[in-house]
């Protein structure tokens, strides 16, 4: 058994764990990391996207480096009876790109790839090999676990990367286009359809397939010919360049205590949606993932136990201030008909944008929160009661997690 040491242990070379290696490497450069991933690159196959208003200052900085797509001229909505274009500028980043600037920018032997870890302790991480990488801190970034003491429901999403043969003529994102048929796919209960589209360049388009759905259940031969179809409407068959696909919590309450007891490991620190650092609505990420990376930053020389207690805290806080998203969360799966749910997002779309903008980060006003529910309300009264006064259903990992 090889053993050598670091000062801060990453596991999970995802969004939250690169964005926190990275941060380290500009803020603390004297300090010695190691960002473990299992799988062949860090970032997944994933593609992250996020409005400028999101991002403070010192955010904007730490993402300067990754080559990202840029949208100044804002972004469309689309539903039935109701179209919309919001000035907020709209960005977009690709784990390619993601693994790309870590590489460059992270010092050499920082990034270890290909590398499962069996075990995790507040001193070290054990890699499945049997081999040992001492730590004075780790930080667990593996991921949401699903413990079932979180409820909810699911967004289930397919997306594809294409290139046309002639320019598509799209020069924004449509970030909801809901005037798709409302109709689930087989085996995911009720949900809310859209498709997510991004022109990433004259030629390339990127197209997701997206449902707000009661079911976990990704079936991708029903959502790839429903991306046929989208793609045939519209003009943009073309080259298939790559495809992601996903299912991400969309939480509407639950026993969070229970849920950080659930995954502790003495000692060591949680962070990412794993730690519950995600929009419970929108299942965002990133403008937390860049948040608690500046604050790791910051905190780089607290011992790991204490670095553990802080970012607890600090989760336990974003569960505080994210109540009324969850609360919207079980109007939306528990009051509104399945083919009903657009009408909730098509209402919000007609609000202003900067309430709009500051629902995406999180920081709804007050003043926001009474506009957001007053007016007719989208579902009916007696359903949207019904619904607070139920207990949701709990997050649980399905049993087979998506179908050919």
């Amino acid at each position: 058994m090889s053993e050598h040491g670091c000062d801060i242990a990453i596991v999970g070379g995802g969004l939250s764990g690169g964005l926190i290696a990275l941060a380290l490497a500009r803020h603390r450069p004297d300090l010695v990391v190691r960002l473990i991933e299992a799988g062949p690159q860090a970032g997944g196959n994933h593609r992250w996207s996020w409005f400028a208003s999101d991002l403070s200052a010192d955010g904007e900085a730490l993402l300067k480096g990754f080559r990202k797509a840029h949208w100044d001229a804002g972004y469309d909505v689309r539903f039935p009876g109701r179209e919309r274009t919001l000035q907020t500028p709209y960005r977009s980043l690709s784990s390619s790109d993601f693994a790309a600037a870590l590489q460059r920018d992270l010092a050499p032997g920082t990034v270890l790839t290909g590398q499962e870890v069996s075990a995790l302790a507040a001193d070290g991480v054990t890699l499945r090999d049997g081999s040992r990488i001492n730590a004075r801190t780790v930080i667990d970034a593996r991921g949401f676990a699903t413990t079932g003491h979180l409820t909810g429901g699911w967004q289930v999403f397919m997306g594809r990367h294409v290139r046309t043969p002639e320019p598509h003529g799209i020069d924004r994102p449509v970030i909801m286009d809901a005037t798709v048929d409302q109709v689930a796919p087989s085996g995911n209960g009720g949900a809310y359809r859209f498709v997510y589209v991004l022109p990433l360049g004259a030629h390339e388009v990127f197209v997701e397939d997206t449902y707000y759905a009661d079911s976990p259940m990704l079936d991708r031969s029903a959502l790839s010919g429903r991306i046929d179809q989208y793609l045939r409407a519209h003009g943009l068959e073309g080259e298939i360049l790559g495809f992601e696909t996903g299912v991400l919590p969309v939480i509407t309450g639950g026993d969070f205590a229970g849920f950080q007891r659930a995954q502790a490991v003495a000692g060591v620190a949680v962070v990412g949606a794993r730690g519950g650092f995600v929009h419970p609505l929108t299942s965002y990420t990133l403008p937390f993932a860049v948040e608690t990376a500046l604050a790791v930053a910051r905190e780089a020389d607290l011992p790991g136990e204490l670095l553990a207690a802080r970012l607890e805290a600090l989760s336990r806080r974003h569960w505080s201030r994210t109540a009324f998203y969850r609360l919207l969360g079980r109007m939306l799966f528990g009051a509104a008909r399945p083919q009903e749910r657009y009408r909730i997002f098509a209402r919000f779309y007609g609000l202003g944008a900067p309430l709009i903008e500051r629902f995406y980060a999180a920081r709804s006003t007050l003043a926001d929160k009474l506009r957001v529910l007053s007016g007719r309300p989208p579902v009916p009264i007696m359903r949207a009661l019904a619904a607070l006064a139920t207990t949701p259903p709990r997050l649980l990992a399905p049993h087979r997690k998506d179908i050919s």
